[in-house]
């Protein structure tokens, strides 16, 4: 059985939820304790991302889609360049990276404003260009 068997699987056990005394939730953190394991490389907060994008998935609320897509950006590599357009790990906040200082931390403007942030690249996620641009 693959990882996204596994949790087809465990949607359809919280699927059944009525029918096992509203305990659905628990398949749920099945599936957020098995990607927390399994995505132990990661750093901290993207692992919790993963494992919060595939409880989602379990209970209906994320498409499987859109975990998958989740999934893979979260585990791309956190090599960024100066220009490359970046958004944070819930993609509230899009913008442009200015800098890379020496220490590996990352200088970027979000949208709209003239203010700069400094974050750790892991704490960043790639953002693909629209066909706009």
């Amino acid at each position: 059985m693959s990882l996204l068997e596994t949790f087809q699987f465990l949607k359809s056990c919280h699927r059944r939820a009525p029918f096992l005394f509203f305990n659905g939730n628990t398949f749920a953190e099945i599936g957020r304790a098995l990607a927390t394991a399994l995505f132990a490389d990661l750093t901290f907060h993207r692992r919790k991302e993963a494992s919060s994008a595939v409880a989602h998935f379990i209970t209906g609320v994320l498409e499987e889609e859109m975990m998958l897509a989740a999934i893979e950006s979260l585990c791309q590599s956190t090599n960024f360049t100066v220009g490359d357009r970046v958004k944070t790990l819930r993609g509230s906040m899009h913008g442009v990276i200015k800098r890379i200082l020496d220490d590996g931390r990352v200088v970027w403007q979000p949208e709209g404003t003239q203010s700069e942030f400094t974050a750790l690249p892991e704490s960043l996620l790639r953002e693909e260009k629209s066909p706009q641009q």
